[in-house]
């Protein structure tokens, strides 16, 4: 969970560097790519744990 939320961290400060300085779109869409491969870690985490319980 830790990694979880210091992509998150890093990615949305990205973002808001990249929207407030000029001229720097590349770091804006860094950190857009960041969020959407956490947002890809997480899915992959929660169906990988999903699978692993064994039924009741």
């Amino acid at each position: 969970m830790v990694l979880f939320l210091t992509l998150l961290i890093a990615g949305i400060a990205l973002v808001a560097i990249g929207a407030a300085v000029d001229g720097v779109l590349y770091v804006s869409s860094v950190g857009v790519l960041l969020l959407i491969a956490d947002l890809l870690y997480l899915a992959a985490r929660s169906i990988w744990r999903s699978t692993r319980r064994p039924a009741r």
